[in-house]
């Protein structure tokens, strides 16, 4: 057996995974809701918690399906947040400093 360092490390059938996966978990009594997904199965996650709210035969309700779903987006919304690379960040350094003689703070122009 060779090692490929491009390929999947053999761990005795496990693989190298590279992609994060988030886990959301809610106990209920005896019974346990986890959830796990990645970015590519958000919705397909928010679905599945969906069709367990609309479950007569489990104790998951729709209270626990809106706080569930709402975790779900705000994970989301934080990754997207800490994304840099869909930030425009071309504009941040064009601010005058207040040592610039030459400008004034609050307008563009050049000082008279």
């Amino acid at each position: 057996m060779t090692d490929d360092p491009d390929g999947p490390a053999d761990q005795g059938g496990l693989q190298n995974v590279s992609t994060e996966i988030n886990v959301l978990a809610l106990v209920k009594g005896e019974e346990r809701y986890v959830f796990l997904f990645d970015d590519d199965n958000r919705i397909e996650t928010l679905r599945q918690i969906g069709r367990y709210a609309a479950n007569p035969e489990l104790s998951f309700t729709w209270y626990d399906a809106a706080v569930m779903s709402q975790k779900i987006r705000q994970a989301g919304a934080a990754r997207t947040k800490t994304s840099s690379s869909d930030l425009d960040l071309s504009d941040r350094f064009r601010m005058p400093l207040s040592s610039d003689s030459q400008f004034d703070l609050w307008d563009d122009r050049e000082a008279a």
